[in-house]
């Protein structure tokens, strides 16, 4: 017996916000939708560097935010200008936390979902 990961997936409240955030700020583009009765899902690539993908559930006509918890739980993200991604997180004021020790960073999307990004040269270490 075989598994393989397919996707994660994150409740949403905003399409729109959602999409332009994951598309300026890592690059995800929009992969294929579903539109369901109260609903749809948005899945999200990384322009084929992977197969795994972001599903994006937004509800329709949801207006409370989610409630995340602790929120422990966050999706990483390697990439190969970690300088350049700083800089661009820096000036969208997503970043929400620094370990500047271990060389990554955090940045939070419109729902406050944790996303790390790690240098490519450390992905293999984390």
């Amino acid at each position: 017996m075989k598994f393989k990961f397919l996707h994660n997936n994150l409740n949403i409240l905003d399409l729109d916000k959602s999409l332009n955030f994951y598309k300026k700020a890592l690059e995800l583009e929009e992969v294929r939708r579903l539109d369901r009765e109260g609903f749809t899902l948005v899945y999200l690539g990384d322009h084929g560097a992977t197969s795994h993908e972001l599903e994006l559930t937004y509800i329709h006509g949801r207006t409370e935010k989610y409630n995340l918890g602790e929120n422990e739980v966050h999706l990483a993200f390697s990439v190969d200008d970690f300088a350049a991604a700083h800089a661009l997180h820096e000036k969208m004021g997503c970043i929400c936390y620094e370990n500047k020790k271990m060389g990554i960073y955090f940045i939070a999307d419109p729902d406050g979902y944790w996303l790390e990004v790690i240098p490519k040269d450390h992905a293999s270490q984390s």
